[in-house]
């Protein structure tokens, strides 16, 4: 099968939103009167984000999923995207599985692939994904990292820590019991992208981002754009982890018991959890619970933004904790 085979046998599909899409030099894209495009970027490298072992549609999935997270957290509605691979080789067996993972999820939500690359080598994945922002008044309604103020509430939306647990199984660390095994490893490989949440909370939420290396790494990009700090209760970081509640009810089934500090570990830096993370003034509270409810998404009040530069972390009565978690850098 030839690389213009596989194009035309897997990705090629009609033009829907899109003026133009595959099979040409370039896309053509017609964003809506009054909007902005929201552009971004993601690379899934083997060995590096994804095991060789990985099934091939439920990695389509996640190399998409990804993608629209960051959308979600500029509250940008998927337009469109690009699909760049390299693949050792071109396998109908894998190709096929892929393929319909990555679309499934395209389809989902309205989102058209519409142009890429395809090479030979190691196993590559990069995605480019459009979206559109509407422009009101001359201001964009885009949610950025830089809003974030002083008094702010801080919140996260659904569940974090459950993909790295699933990772240190993987690895070989730990034993936990099949069916938290199985919720935990559909989080890793299989994210939500909280796109719905992110469009609920335009003109609600003052700052937003992905939650992609870890919580309090990623809230680090808050804090230093906004120019603010935050306080966040680490008892209630801990109960958004999903497998910590499994855990608790078959602790004796575990052939390695797992510490306080090792959930925390997970919950406030563990990573892969493509949760939205967002702040919004306390009066907005009615709203933020509004947005959740319309979206289908859970969120929970994990701190608050304050003046003062810096991140604090606290236990449920209010006492200081050590901020001993790091959260994941490719070349840290």
């Amino acid at each position: 099968m030839g690389e213009f085979d596989l194009i035309e046998r897997y990705f090629k599909r009609p033009a829907s939103r899109a003026v133009l899409g595959v099979g040409d030099d370039c896309a053509l894209l017609q964003a809506a009167p009054g909007t902005q495009l929201a552009i971004s970027c993601d690379m899934l490298v083997e060995g590096r984000h994804f095991l060789s072992t990985m099934d091939p549609f439920k990695l389509g999935h996640k190399a998409l999923a990804v993608n629209l997270s960051d959308l979600a957290a500029c509250g940008a509605k998927p337009l469109a995207f690009t699909l760049a691979l390299a693949l050792p080789r071109a396998d109908d067996a894998w190709l096929a599985p892929f393929s319909k993972g990555l679309l499934a999820l395209a389809d989902a939500h309205g989102c058209e692939l519409v142009g890429g690359d395809t090479t030979q080598g190691p196993l590559n994945i990069c995605v480019t994904v459009f979206g559109e922002v509407p422009v009101v008044n001359a201001r964009s309604q885009a949610l950025l990292r830089s809003g974030a103020q002083a008094g702010d509430d801080l919140y996260v939306s659904g569940t974090v820590g459950d993909a790295r647990l699933a990772l240190e199984v993987f690895r070989g660390t730990l034993s936990v019991p099949a069916p938290v095994f199985d919720a935990a490893r559909l989080r890793l490989e299989q994210p939500t992208p909280r796109v719905a949440l992110g469009l609920a909370l335009r003109g609600i939420a003052t700052a937003a981002i992905d939650v992609s290396d870890g919580l309090l790494g990623d809230l680090g990009h808050i804090l230093k754009q906004s120019g603010v700090g935050a306080t966040v209760d680490t008892e209630v970081a801990t109960n958004l982890i999903a497998s910590y509640a499994y855990y608790t009810r078959a602790i004796g089934q575990f052939d390695t018991e797992i510490g306080q500090d090792q959930w925390l570990n997970w919950a406030l830096a563990g990573g892969d959890d493509y949760e939205l993370l967002f702040t919004a003034p306390p009066a907005a509270r009615t709203l933020v619970a509004a947005a959740a409810h319309t979206s289908q998404t859970p969120v929970t009040h994990i701190g608050h933004i304050t003046l003062e530069r810096g991140l604090r972390l606290v236990d449920g009565d209010g006492q200081s904790v050590p901020n001993t978690y790091t959260s994941f850098d490719h070349f840290a």
